[in-house]
């Protein structure tokens, strides 16, 4: 399976979630053919938030999508290793950083930026610390920017900032990546996931 192969398996996914028909059933027979052996078509690197659960995103079974979960789907060198691992171990030919809407971490790391909040832990100060660069540009083009609407906008712009960085990212910080990018192997995509129609838009 090539990569638009696998673009495609996911947005037809997505397509039956958003219109509420799931095709995806867990068989015993399921369970103990892949205790043998995983081939996924697809690694997903994605937000932990509750409200964006990957696999019934795409309306995938078991075996199917290699997902990694972090806040702000931030690439740290455990994300950036279980990537490689799965492109190396299984050949996926596609991974996806999938960033939502109102994301918590992009909202947080905003505090950081507009409102001199600071992160309440140093944990959560490594998260948003990734962000902070990315999202910082958009921060200083909007000086004093506080009001709703503004901010709204602002954490929609950063919400996409953020995802387009973490592809980048994935492309030039693994040189095993950016190789098999090179030769056509490995296909490197955001997208983001609105929490409010379910709808996925990759972002190429």
């Amino acid at each position: 399976m090539d990569a638009s192969v696998s673009l495609s398996r996911l947005k037809e996914g997505n397509a039956r979630f958003v219109a509420g028909r799931l095709q995806q059933a867990v068989t015993p027979e399921d369970r103990a053919r892949l205790a043998d052996g995983q081939k996924p078509f697809a690694i997903v690197l994605g937000c932990s938030d509750s409200r964006v659960p990957t696999e019934m995103v795409f309306d995938q079974g078991p075996g199917g999508l290699f997902v990694i979960r972090v806040a702000g789907n931030v690439v740290a060198p455990s994300q950036l290793g279980s990537i490689e691992f799965a492109v190396m171990q299984f050949a996926t030919p596609l991974v996806v950083v999938l960033g939502h809407t109102r994301c918590g971490a992009i909202n947080a790391t905003l505090e950081q930026l507009v409102d001199g909040k600071d992160p309440p832990s140093p944990n959560i100060a490594s998260i948003t610390g990734r962000i902070l660069p990315v999202i910082q540009p958009l921060v200083e083009a909007a000086p004093g920017e506080k009001d709703q609407q503004a901010r709204t906008r602002l954490s929609e712009l950063a919400v996409r900032a953020n995802i387009r960085a973490a592809v980048n990212q994935l492309g030039q910080s693994s040189p095993l990546l950016k190789e098999r990018v090179d030769k056509g192997l490995l296909r490197v995509i955001g997208a983001e996931y609105s929490l409010a129609s379910g709808e996925v838009a990759f972002l190429d």
